[in-house]
């Protein structure tokens, strides 16, 4: 079993903005982590919520918006940076 630690949350969330993990598959690996997950006792509580936030964000009604993203990241102490590039 892994721990999850406040980075692999962060990376999960990175993955999924840079378009690399689909909110589908992100949900997924949120309601496995809650299911059969170790959090990291430092930061659990924090952990714990923003991975249950994440895992209704198949909802309709709560959805995850940039805003949210942004939100949840500074809970688990980073933050988002947008970066645009020529292609």
């Amino acid at each position: 079993m892994t721990l999850i630690t406040r980075e692999i949350v962060a990376e999960k969330l990175a993955a999924h903005l840079q378009h690399k993990l689909s909110l589908d598959n992100l949900v997924t690996w949120t309601e496995s982590a809650l299911l059969d997950g170790e959090f990291d006792p430092a930061h659990l509580s924090t952990i714990r919520d923003v991975v249950a936030r994440i895992g209704v964000a198949d909802v309709r009604a709560f959805g995850l918006t940039w805003e949210d993203c942004e939100q949840l990241l500074a809970q688990l102490g980073y933050s988002a940076q947008v970066s645009i590039v020529a292609r």
